[in-house]
């Protein structure tokens, strides 16, 4: 861990007015480490970084800047908590590789899982019942084989991956969540319990500075350190203006696998994933697909692949026909009135039974789906 003065001067650099990353790493270039860069006179900096740059970094600190300073070092110091720097030992040697690496990492929790082997498991935030069935169980087969689960900790997709990474606790699995907010911030709220578990069991990660609330802009630029950690990027269920294209693309330009799930060609959360496909992503139907692309020996256990639903117990006749003429695709009630030949009561009845039972799901425009 770097003495409290020189990550004083880390977070000092990383908080300069007008010194982004980029701007950050070609002085580092030119000076090495940042207590060099405050210590330079005036004319050199200008060298470097503009005059109005220049003259920030020459500047003393303001009492606002040192008192978030002293807060940082004094969070970093507490157990589970640190902050990586591009010069420390233990930053992600994955990060190294990509294009614009954070110069800083708040971490909250395992660091250590940062250099693990590990897989990023992305998706839809208004995902369907299959598709958080999908990221969970192709997630615990992906941690029980040995690879940490990344994603963003959103809710939808993102959620059930960090969920299926968790499960797999007992095979030494985990997860690391990359967040768009300050490392001692909780987006959106109503993941707060799933981000206590996860910095005790696994991971959480952000390059924004302590206290940093959720602004949209912050999400996209996050999902470069999802891909760029992870060997390979799953998608499952995205629209084609989606958060997870984007997600996807930066693993393309870093070199990384893409992976994605197909779906029926009426679903709009399909359209993602199939465009990917098109574009050469790796279809993929099991985990052990994914295993088998990225050469990984491990081979997760058999009863973490199956796709059928765990809940779903015998139907009687009526039902069974509903699901065989409901096929795989996302139908309306009055269309399945005609395949089954029964009145809409009929139907209406048996679908919020199926429902109920988790073996269909009701979809925005009225439309029903069969789950597993």
């Amino acid at each position: 861990m770097l003495p409290s003065d020189e990550l004083a001067c880390w977070l000092r650099l990383a908080q300069t007015t007008g010194v982004g990353p980029e701007t950050a790493r070609r002085l580092l270039g030119a000076f090495g480490l940042p207590q060099n860069i405050f210590s330079a006179p005036l004319p050199e900096l200008k060298k470097v970084v503009s005059e109005r740059i220049a003259h920030a970094l020459a500047a003393p600190p303001t009492t606002e800047e040192s008192e978030r300073i002293l807060r940082t070092v004094e969070w970093s110091a507490q157990p589970g908590n640190r902050v990586l720097t591009l010069a420390d030992a233990d930053y992600p040697p994955a990060l190294l590789d990509i294009a614009d690496p954070p110069i800083l990492l708040y971490v909250k929790g395992r660091f250590d899982l940062l250099s693990q082997p590990s897989m990023a498991v992305v998706g839809s935030r208004n995902a369907t019942a299959q598709g958080i069935a999908n990221a969970e169980k192709f997630s615990e087969a992906l941690a029980h084989a040995g690879l940490t689960i990344i994603s963003g900790m959103a809710l939808g997709i993102d959620t059930a991956a960090h969920q299926g990474g968790l499960a797999a606790k007992r095979a030494g699995g985990s997860t690391i969540a990359v967040i768009g907010t300050g490392a001692d911030m909780v987006y959106p709220a109503r993941n707060r319990a799933l981000a206590h578990r996860i910095a005790e069991a696994g991971c959480i990660v952000s390059e924004y500075p302590l206290g940093m609330p959720a602004i949209a802009s912050n999400f996209p630029r996050r999902n470069r350190i999802i891909s760029g950690l992870a060997r390979g990027v799953l998608v499952i269920e995205a629209a084609l203006q989606s958060g997870s294209l984007i997600t996807a693309r930066m693993a393309a330009e870093q070199g990384r696998d893409v992976f994605a799930i197909p779906g029926s060609i009426h679903s709009p959360l399909s359209k993602g994933c199939h465009q990917l496909i098109k574009q050469g992503a790796k279809l993929v139907e099991s985990a052990q697909d994914i295993l088998e692309e990225l050469h990984y020996a491990s081979t997760p256990p058999s009863h973490v692949v199956t796709h059928d639903n765990p809940n779903a117990s015998a139907l009687d006749a009526p039902h069974e026909q509903i699901l065989q003429q409901m096929g795989f695709d996302p139908v309306d009630a009055d269309t399945l009135a005609v395949r089954c030949k029964l009145d809409i009561a009929a139907i209406n009845a048996h679908l919020l039974s199926l429902e109920m039972n988790g073996r269909t799901e009701m979809l925005p425009g009225g439309m029903h789906r069969r789950i597993g």
